[in-house]
C-alpha cells in the first residue's frame, strides 16, 4: 500500500488534509511509514485522545495538554512517538502539524 492507494489527500509534509477522512487503518499505514509498528493499546490511548481533543477544540492538543491529561507522561509519550511526539501523533490520528511544531 502507498500513499496514493489510501484515496485521501496529504499535504506537503505528510499530514492529512481532511481529519474527516481518518480511519485507523490509515494510522497503522502511516504508523509503518513513521516504523512505530506495530501500534500497542498504549499508542491508541493517545491517538484516541489527540483526536478526542481535536473534537472538542479543532485543534491539535499540545504536548503538555498531552501529557496531563491522557494518562501518558512525558517519559512514555517519547518512548512511544520518538523524535517529535507530537507530530507524530498528530499525523497518525489524521490532524494537521500541531500549531508550534517546526
Amino acid at each position: 500500500m502507498t500513499v496514493a492507494t489510501l484515496h485521501v489527500a496529504f499535504d506537503a509534509e505528510g499530514f492529512m488534509t481532511n481529519p474527516k477522512e481518518w480511519t485507523k487503518e490509515i494510522a497503522a499505514f502511516l504508523a509503518e511509514e513513521e516504523g512505530l509498528v506495530p501500534l500497542t493499546d498504549r499508542h491508541w490511548v493517545v491517538i484516541d485522545f489527540v483526536r478526542d481533543e481535536f473534537g472538542k477544540s479543532g485543534e491539535s492538543p499540545t504536548l503538555r495538554t498531552i501529557t496531563k491529561k491522557s494518562g501518558v507522561d512525558t517519559k512514555e509519550l517519547y518512548a512511544l512517538f520518538p523524535k517529535g511526539p507530537a507530530k507524530k501523533v498528530a499525523r497518525l490520528a489524521g490532524l494537521g502539524k500541531p500549531k508550534g511544531c517546526i
